[in-house]
């Protein structure tokens, strides 16, 4: 009786949560979930996007609890056909389904769904106005993808490291068909779409799927910290003085018609860029149409918030200690902040160029909103206007290059899909 006892208490010991964190890796997972805290705490004391912060930073929480399995992925196993079935053989339902995150990550993620769905839903809140006033503002969204580009190259050079490989393990596993398709997945990054940089890293580079989508909404929640210092180094304080004429008037019949020109001239130039394109035109065609009010209300209220919560909760899963915690990880993470970071800065020198050559005077600043984190980029390039002068509301001259950015990381996306296929073959 005594040691049925005894042993009772030893189970429940070794159940509990203070044991796992006192086993080899614990320590791994209290620093993860330390960090799912710090975002808790940008997200609730700062206010930097909460709606991305909280869902991510609570995904890191629960998936570094000792022995919960939440973000536990689905265990799959071939019959003689060759068809995927679950393991019967398995003992729990977390150990044959997988933890709730972990169903989230499987049917929205990797599957790219949940991008899909964001990128309708951010079609039905976007108003190409600004974009259509002011179609200059175009070529700003264009260069802010340039990061993406050398990003690209920074992970092909990476690669020539000796002892370092994002293609395959140490131990000879192959994790990518070859280092274009992993260096097309981290060069998204820089583009600030975490839906784009999902849906890319899951065609070409799946294994690299969780770090890429991390490091995309990360950046995206940080704009406000990482954009400002940036634009204050390339830009003077008269420079982001200067004020912008007002935009005019744009008519509903021009943003009925431009979801639809994009949409086709993306299904005769660059196919694989239309799931991206098209959900983005179709959202945002139910908002111009006038017609379709409760689906337009639907994308943008209702299925967004949902899509948002699962999504978030399934990037911080993807913070577990033992797949975050290396040197892989940490060289994605410094790669995407680098692409970030330039594709950021070209958007700002393009705009200085621009200035200097245009008859209407553009704030160099709107360049920076070139990145396709919408509004979050045009937001901080507001807050930095209004510090300088105090009466210049860049907002909505902000905004075109911001959705322009939008489009301009899709197409981006399209050109790695169509291209990396057949060059890394």
């Amino acid at each position: 009786m005594r040691e049925d006892l005894i042993q009772s208490i030893r189970e429940l010991w070794f159940s509990t949560g203070l044991y796992g964190f006192l086993q080899e890796g614990g320590s791994g997972n209290l620093i993860m979930i330390a960090v799912g805290i710090l975002l808790l705490y940008l997200a609730v004391r700062k206010g930097f996007e909460p709606l991305l912060l909280i869902p991510i930073g609570f995904g890191a929480i629960l998936s570094n609890i000792p022995f919960a399995e939440i973000a536990g992925q689905a265990t799959y196993f071939l019959s003689d056909g060759g068809e995927v079935i679950y393991n019967k053989e398995a003992h729990s339902i977390i150990e044959s389904f997988g933890g709730f995150i972990g169903q989230f990550y499987n049917i929205g993620v990797a599957s790219g769904l949940f991008p899909l769905l964001i990128f309708m839903g951010v079609g039905a809140m976007t108003d190409f106005g600004p974009l259509l006033a002011n179609p200059r503002t175009l070529l700003l969204g264009a260069a802010a993808q340039f990061g993406i580009f050398i990003a690209l190259l920074g992970t092909v050079a990476l690669e020539l490291i000796p002892g370092f490989s994002f293609v395959s393990t140490s131990e000879g596993d192959t994790l990518a068909r070859s280092i274009l398709h992993v260096a097309g997945s981290i060069g998204i990054i820089g583009g600030a779409d975490g839906p784009t940089a999902i849906f890319t890293a899951s065609r070409l580079a799946p294994a690299y799927l969780g770090p890429i989508a991390v490091a995309a909404y990360s950046y995206m929640a940080l704009v406000p910290i990482i954009q400002p210092p940036i634009m204050k180094a390339l830009t003077t304080p008269e420079e982001r003085r200067i004020k912008m004429e007002q935009l005019r008037e744009v008519s509903k019949a021009e943003k009925i018609v431009f979801p639809l020109i994009v949409l086709m001239l993306c299904i005769l130039l660059l196919p694989s860029a239309t799931p991206l394109v098209g959900m983005l035109m179709f959202g945002n065609l139910l908002k111009e149409s006038l017609v379709t009010d409760r689906l337009s209300n639907t994308a943008q209220n209702a299925l967004m918030n949902t899509v948002t919560i699962m999504l978030g909760l399934s990037v911080g899963s993807k913070m577990q200690a033992a797949v975050f915690l290396n040197a892989t990880t940490l060289g994605i993470l410094l790669l995407g902040l680098a692409a970030f970071a330039i594709g950021t800065a070209s958007g700002v020198l393009l705009a200085k160029l621009m200035n200097r050559f245009s008859k209407r005077p553009i704030n160099p600043l709107i360049g920076a909103a070139g990145v396709s984190a919408v509004p979050m980029a045009a937001r901080v390039v507001n807050k930095v206007g209004l510090e300088e002068n105090p009466g210049n509301f860049l907002l909505m001259h902000a905004m075109g290059p911001n959705v322009a950015g939008v489009v301009g990381s899709a197409v981006a996306a399209g050109v790695l899909l169509a291209l990396v296929p057949i060059l890394g073959s």
